[in-house]
């Protein structure tokens, strides 16, 4: 099991505030939609808990200690940040090889993650030859190479196709019910609605909802998650 918890999380950009006291926490077993229009602070928070980017004030621990602390970050916590960070002339299997010597991970891990997201078929493909899509679940096999028990995924379903798109929603719900924590940022919110247990709203910075997805479409009266998010933005000052 492993805790997630934001405390009044603070970041600002010299005349700009990204992130403006924000907190919240993660229940183990569930998926958590991550929901906000550009620039509402998203990718800066998730940031922020995955110490690549310092708070101004406030803090996020994953256990209890900063991300960067922890003494097997990969094995903690795993992340979908960007899809594009791999060496385009190295294989799909040469790239995770890499990463899973960085983290200390045994070398038949990189095999089963493959199967994982099955991409097995392309492993000895140069990642320049990659769609969007296979990149996405290199990417997501990179955050899964420790196995951990929480995963931070920042827009996971761009570029998947509908096929992948319903693989990952599955993944993602399975995982959950082995115990596993997600946090997922996405602009999907038809998609993403099928997916999460509990949303997080956030507006420049600031939390708006947060809640069961059942419990806050109940509260605000609304059809779906498209229609609460756009009600709870409409409605701010």
């Amino acid at each position: 099991m492993t805790q997630i918890v934001v405390d009044r999380l603070t970041k600002r950009f010299e005349s700009v505030t990204a992130v403006d006291d924000l907190s919240f926490s993660l229940e183990s077993g569930t998926i958590t939609g991550f929901v906000g229009a550009n620039g509402a602070g998203k990718s800066t928070t998730l940031r922020m808990v995955l110490g690549l980017t310092a708070p101004t004030s406030g803090t996020a621990t994953v256990d209890g200690r900063p991300y960067r602390e922890l003494a097997h970050p990969a094995r903690t916590v795993g992340a979908l940040t960007e899809p594009d960070v791999f060496h385009p002339g190295r294989t799909g299997r040469a790239a995770l090889r890499v990463l899973a010597t960085a983290a200390g991970v045994r070398r038949q891990r990189v095999d089963e993650v493959l199967e994982i997201v099955d991409l097995t078929g392309a492993a000895d493909r140069r990642v320049r030859g990659y769609s969007m899509g296979m990149r996405q679940r290199l990417a997501l096999a990179a955050a899964l190479l420790g196995d951990p028990p929480a995963l931070i995924l920042d827009e996971p379903a761009n570029g998947l196709d509908p096929l992948g798109v319903r693989w990952l929603r599955g993944f993602l719900r399975e995982y959950a019910d082995r115990g596993g924590t997600a946090l997922v940022s996405s602009h999907q919110l038809a998609e993403l609605a099928q997916t999460v247990d509990d949303v997080i709203v956030i507006d420049r910075g600031r939390l708006v909802a947060r809640g069961s997805t059942s419990e806050l479409l109940a509260e605000h009266g609304s059809t779906d998650l498209e229609n609460l998010f756009l009600d709870l933005i409409e409605r701010r000052p």
